[in-house]
């Protein structure tokens, strides 16, 4: 039987910056204590996207207190924790130096071991937190950085089925509201305008959609929707709704497209699970409502169970950072020695080959 587990987490791969303390029992049952985390939304937005440096200086200014502040709420000292776990990629690399150190200068302060995690095990194991998924499970990873398929076999075991061979969706969503005038960060924007426009006055291209492989593509979609914005400038305020609900609903069918032909062959390959199988939804895109709701019908008529963390967890933050570290923990995993280094770029599946693109692109990958 695994012991009971207590971690101190990390997280400072983007433009978030977070600490948490995550307790885990003897039957593997998880307790959040705390969660904190400060956004630098405001820093960044008036340059429409995140800047780097911008975003590593302050989590340089912040992170101390943030992680002092998660002890305090957690009611505990650094005496009290098993471990430090700390996001080592992928992301900004000067982010993840300063999560990254700190987490190596607390662990050989308090002589404590150290876990270097990857990010997105964050997000592909968060479910099991949430909602007590076994494995194995898929999941959809969408956000600024991402857009994956990956089959989760167990801790450590990932197998990418689908990745963008292009723009991932979070940032397509971002570079439509930034062209159509509206404020970053993108996809909720386009979410609120799209509420009040015609989704089939524009008939957007839905990239791979018919294609057996499980990759996706957005880049003809954000030429297409500039295009159209263009032969019909200047745009009204109707003319930007109608936009962004054609663009939203032809993102809607192609993820329809896309995710339906990835639950067809998890049915194939394990055709007899230990329970019903569930299709996970992760990162900042799992926001989006209609896509929710996609998402949601689609597994209902596949016989999938649909899991969608709450938002919170969804996005960058140091609960699925502590999780996944004790997650390792309780495996038996050796913790990492305090020269491991911060990686930008660090697929989940180390076998999948690189694609043309943001494959061979940073933290896309």
């Amino acid at each position: 039987m695994v012991p009971f587990l207590r971690i101190l987490g990390i997280e400072t791969s983007c433009d978030e910056t977070a600490a948490a303390v995550v307790e885990r029992d003897a039957e593997g049952q998880p307790n959040v204590l705390s969660d904190v985390v400060l956004s630098q939304l405001d820093e960044h937005s008036a340059y429409g996207g995140v800047v780097p440096e911008i975003a590593a200086r302050a989590h340089v200014e912040a992170l101390d207190e943030l992680i002092e502040e998660a002890l305090t709420r957690a009611n505990v000292s650094l005496n009290d924790v098993d471990a430090i776990a700390a996001t080592s990629g992928p992301g900004l690399i000067g982010g993840l130096l300063v999560g990254l150190m700190t987490g190596k200068a607390i662990a050989r302060a308090a002589g404590k071991p150290l876990y270097a995690i990857n990010h997105l095990e964050g997000h592909a194991l968060t479910a099991r937190l949430t909602d007590g998924l076994s494995f194995p499970y898929l999941m959809l990873l969408v956000s600024g950085g991402h857009t994956q398929l990956i089959l989760v076999r167990g801790v450590g075991q990932y197998e990418r089925w689908g990745t963008t061979i292009d723009d991932a969706l979070g940032e397509a969503f971002d570079k439509t509201a930034k062209l159509l005038g509206l404020p970053y960060p993108g996809g909720p924007a386009v979410e609120r305008m799209a509420q009040a426009g015609n989704p089939d006055r524009f008939d957007f291209p839905r990239p791979l959609v018919g294609e057996a492989r499980l990759d996706f593509s957005f880049s003809g979609l954000k030429t297409a929707v500039r295009q159209a914005a263009q032969d019909i400038a200047p745009l009204s305020d109707q003319d930007v709704a109608d936009i962004c609900a054609s663009f939203q609903k032809a993102v809607s069918r192609t993820l329809k497209d896309r995710i339906g032909r990835g639950l067809q062959r998890f049915k194939t390959e394990f055709p007899t699970p230990g329970e019903k199988p569930a299709l996970v939804v992760a990162g900042g895109v799992a926001a989006n409502l209609e896509l929710r709701g996609t998402l949601q019908a689609l597994c209902d008529k596949n016989g999938f169970r649909f899991v969608a963390p709450p938002l919170r967890l969804c996005t960058d933050n140091a609960v699925m950072i502590a999780w996944a570290g004790l997650e390792r923990m309780a495996t038996g995993a050796a913790p990492d020695a305090l020269d491991v280094q911060p990686r930008s770029r660090w697929p989940l599946d180390s076998n999948a080959e690189t694609l043309i693109g943001f494959g061979k692109r940073g933290a896309k990958a």
